[in-house]
């Protein structure tokens, strides 16, 4: 909440915040699992594992090189799309388009990833 009370304290009258998220692949989740394998290569292996009840996740990530490994994990809380148009409501903005990308494809219940675009009245 507080980046988009932040963002809208930034904004000029009718100007515009954007931003590109992804959405949680969390109806790929079998019932029952919390951990989602989102890249598994001989030189990377990352997985998402989700805490469901706090919205959190963590991206889990290990690099293989020879006799070289590396670990890196990025906690995150995820956002679906309505809340962040709720948050953008109490900021005094509103929403004008959404996408799924940068080409501007529609974003459907399919999509991975959205930009969303909201405005602060004129």
């Amino acid at each position: 909440m507080q980046c988009f009370g932040n963002a809208a304290a930034h904004l000029r009258p009718g100007g515009y915040f954007v931003i590109e998220l992804n959405v949680p692949k969390l109806r790929s989740m079998p019932l029952g699992e919390d951990v989602y394998p989102f890249d598994v290569t001989p030189e990377h292996l990352g997985f998402e594992r989700y805490d469901f009840m706090n919205q959190r996740s963590v991206s889990h990530h290990y690099w293989f090189n020879g006799n070289q490994n590396s670990r890196f994990d990025s906690h995150h809380r995820y956002v679906w799309p309505s809340e962040l148009d709720l948050m953008a409501m109490l900021a005094g903005m509103t929403l004008q388009q959404r996408w799924q990308d940068w080409d501007r494809t529609p974003f459907t219940g399919e999509s991975q990833k959205h930009v969303s675009v909201w405005q602060l009245p004129a």
